[in-house]
């Protein structure tokens, strides 16, 4: 649900611009804001759940983001809706972390790249969802919907989370605020720097402050924020000894990549497709279909296979093909080309997101202690909407920027609002070419996730069930939902189910 919102909104965008009467820079921030308000806040939300506990925070986020999600359908204008969709950023921001931090204490070593696959599969389908699922509410219900179809869901979700999730031991910590300023005004100065430079034309926003002065305070600002993490001695928000492992650290740059390149590509996409094609919201969202589709046939196998071989050959391909069907996308828009012809690079990206999610997220935590189970979740999540905040608003900078070299300053303004068929044919042509090379941006940042990726080490054998006991220390006592409390590490493994055989769950005993 949290990944669904984070892409569904692409595909309402020009619904929402009609009915709110708002313009693109404006409706690009319901996008923003919800990614700002969701990436700010990761790396605290992350140790909340190891000093409250990963259950109880998690519920807490499920509340603000379900009664948020409502408030958005009620939005009666543009601001009001970027106001909501800002909460229900921070209510995923304090569920995510929860989800990886759980799935890491339950788990052994020897489980946890099945789990994780999983869980990176899951992440991989969700995105790709929501553009077709909104598609449908739009067409059918309305944009609104996009929004209150949240609430039952929440409400399940908090039925099942409290009455399934295990509570898990937690441990006092000190909160960072000052890095939490440092990182939270560095993101905002250059995800704002970065998305309104095309409006202001690169140049004065208000008084002395400038676009490349706000960008350039952001980077200052982040890098001041990694000094003090290095300088903090007593509990930094961002462990830096995270990343003396290389496999996170480049995990972590590829998983930015791809944030980036899935929330950027499908705007340019759905655009031309209602825009040109004159394609209803759903219509335009089936376009999308075939990689949904061959992505979560494909993400299961996927998800076992990195478990018993080494991850980075399949993260290579997959970045590999996930930069190709980018190229391809992007050289094929045109008013007249085939749909059969989109279909094909679609395919393509179906079985590269069912190849990266898994492969990255297990080559990020298979060295993750229980101790730092939180943080390094809050880190790797952190990235990745890092990226998909920075894809978001580059794409509408480069969209922007591109429509005004091929259309000029007024028609590019004017032709990003009309209704689905109403393009004017004369200039089909120059919006086409210019939605197929802002889809070339996210091309060139996958490929730079994909050199990350060739640098993947190769990782430690894999131990057997009985020894990777053996080695943690926790031997065989198990309750009957398949975990147990060891108090001293003060985390939860499951018990191994080739352990417990078919006569179900190890007497508690044991």
């Amino acid at each position: 649900m949290i990944l669904v919102d984070s892409t569904i909104v692409n595909i309402a965008t020009p619904a929402i611009m009609e009915d709110l009467g708002a313009g693109l820079d404006e409706v690009i921030w319901v996008i923003s804001a919800y990614l700002l308000a969701y990436a700010v806040p990761l790396l605290i939300t992350g140790r909340l759940g190891d000093r409250f506990g990963p259950r109880r925070v998690y519920l807490i986020g499920l509340v603000v983001f379900t009664l948020s999600s409502l408030w958005c359908g009620f939005a009666g204008s543009v601001d009001a809706l970027i106001l909501a969709r800002v909460f229900q950023g921070f209510g995923a921001a304090l569920m995510t972390p929860q989800t990886m931090s759980v799935i890491t204490r339950i788990f052994p070593p020897h489980q946890r790249g099945t789990a994780l696959g999983l869980w990176g599969a899951t992440a991989g389908v969700a995105t790709l969802v929501g553009p077709i699922l909104g598609g449908v509410l739009v067409d059918a219900l309305g944009w609104e919907w996009i929004f209150f179809i949240n609430v039952p869901v929440g409400i399940v979700g908090f039925i099942l989370a409290y009455r399934l999730v295990p509570r898990l031991s937690t441990a006092v910590h000190r909160f960072d605020y000052l890095g939490v300023l440092l990182s939270a005004a560095g993101m905002f100065a250059l995800v704002f720097g970065i998305q309104e430079g095309e409006s202001y034309n690169w140049g004065t926003i208000a008084g002395p402050i400038s676009v490349w002065s706000l960008i350039i305070a952001g980077i200052v600002l982040l890098a001041l924020f990694v000094l003090w993490q290095h300088l903090n001695r007593a509990e930094p928000l961002l462990p830096l000894k995270l990343f003396r492992d290389r496999n996170f650290s480049l995990a972590n740059i590829s998983i930015t990549g791809m944030g980036f390149a899935v929330t950027a590509f499908s705007l340019p996409l759905i655009l031309f497709a209602q825009n040109v094609r004159g394609l209803s919201p759903t219509q335009a969202a089936l376009l999308l279909a075939p990689m949904a589709v061959l992505s979560g046939v494909l993400a299961p196998i996927a998800g076992k296979t990195v478990q018993r071989g080494n991850p980075k050959f399949i993260a290579v391909f997959g970045f590999a093909a996930m930069a190709a069907s980018l190229l391809w996308l992007g050289a094929l828009l045109s008013p007249d080309v085939p749909y059969w012809q989109l279909v094909l690079p679609m395919m393509l990206m179906g079985l590269a997101n069912a190849c990266i999610w898994p492969s990255v997220s297990l080559t990020a935590t298979r060295n993750l202690a229980a101790d730092v189970a939180g943080a390094g979740s809050g880190v790797y999540n952190t990235t990745r909407q890092f990226g998909a905040v920075i894809g978001s608003s580059a794409i509408a900078a480069i969209m922007q920027s591109r429509l005004t070299a091929h259309l000029g300053g007024g028609a590019a303004d004017g032709g990003t609002a009309p209704a689905a068929g109403a393009f004017p044919d004369a200039l089909k042509a120059g919006y086409s070419e210019a939605m197929g090379q802002s889809l070339f941006l996210p091309a060139a940042v996958i490929i730079v996730a994909l050199l990350a990726s060739l640098f993947y080490a190769k990782p430690a054998p894999e131990l057997t069930s009985r020894g990777a006991q053996a080695a943690a220390g926790t031997g065989d006592t198990a309750d009957s939902r398949g975990a147990v409390d060891t108090a001293d590490r003060g985390t939860v493994d499951a018990v191994d189910t080739a352990d417990r055989g078919a006569a179900g769950a190890a007497d508690s005993r044991n």
